[in-house]
């Protein structure tokens, strides 16, 4: 029998920690961008693959650019 091994999951706690981001920005990113989805859920708690937290990363870095940009 073949293993596969099991993807490292993260909820978006765990997102926010890893990115030393507000949770609140993690879950607005989340919210507004339907073409991030998660991977997994265990009971109603949502979990997310890698994938999922490169495109919040540059959700974010977008929304900082921009901001940044009228800044000036």
């Amino acid at each position: 029998m073949e293993t596969h091994p099991i993807p490292a999951l993260r909820t978006p706690g765990v997102i926010a920690t890893e990115l030393g981001e507000p949770l609140h920005r993690v879950l607005y990113i989340l919210r507004t961008r339907p073409y991030i989805t998660a991977s997994a859920l265990a009971g109603r708690v949502r979990l997310y693959d890698r994938a999922a937290v490169v495109l919040i990363r540059d959700a974010m870095s977008a929304i900082d650019a921009r901001n940044g940009a009228s800044d000036a």
